[in-house]
């Protein structure tokens, strides 16, 4: 099969990394810090969108010069900010069983090209991925479904599945029309039943058995 993953929320709990350098360049304009709440609430549309929800709520005119120093900065930082990141229980092991039972992997994120570049290094994700492509590399972001079914392309033939942990994740998937299996314990701000989704899961022990039903054709298992 070609299993695509979304990133942040989904493989890597990326929010304190990105809370980190919200601190930073908030308190260049004097305002407080985000909560790690209001961060994993931001999270999902890139970094663009994380800047805009981000000035909005502590009341950054939104001109277009205060916006584009405050997404600047906030790019400048981020690229380097790969220190807090962790991998959710099980991700390390599961990706590993799955490319070894001959798999091919892709990740589709939003998150910008290279400060996705960086936690891949960082965390050790270098040569499990057959495809990529990160917020920057085409001309839209998620969910329009074209980088999703760019990855699909650059993984070649084979059924797909889409891993992902946020509304934005499944609406790409219902548009590039992917099944989509949705991991809970990521960023989604609403409820599981409100999202359109094929499977769902809380712990990544549990993805192997919704990759074989993928391959089968099979649709919603009790997980």
């Amino acid at each position: 099969m070609n299993i695509i993953f979304d990133l942040d929320g989904t493989l890597i709990d990326s929010a304190p990394d990105i809370q980190f350098v919200a601190q930073e360049v908030l308190a260049g304009w004097h305002k407080q810090a985000l909560t790690l709440a209001e961060t994993r609430s931001f999270i999902g549309e890139g970094a663009g969108v994380f800047v805009t929800r981000m000035m909005a709520a502590r009341d950054i005119e939104a001109s277009t010069d205060n916006y584009a120093a405050v997404h600047a900065e906030f790019l400048r930082r981020y690229e380097f900010a790969v220190d807090k990141a962790v991998f959710y229980p099980g991700v390390e092991r599961v990706l590993a069983a799955l490319k070894a039972d001959g798999h091919r992997l892709g990740l589709c994120t939003n998150k910008p090209e290279l400060p996705a570049r960086a936690v891949i290094e960082k965390m050790g994700l270098n040569g499990i991925f057959d495809a990529f492509i990160a917020g920057g590399m085409l001309p839209s972001r998620k969910p329009e479904p074209a980088m999703l079914l760019a990855v699909l392309q650059d993984l070649g033939d084979g059924a797909p599945l889409y891993v992902g942990d946020s509304e934005v994740d499944s609406l790409t998937a219902v548009q590039g029309r992917v099944p989509f299996a949705l991991f809970t314990a990521g960023y989604r701000k609403t409820a599981i039943s409100e999202i359109p989704h094929d499977w769902s899961f809380e712990n990544f022990v549990a993805l192997p058995d919704i990759v074989r039903a993928a391959a089968s054709g099979r649709r919603r298992p009790a997980v």
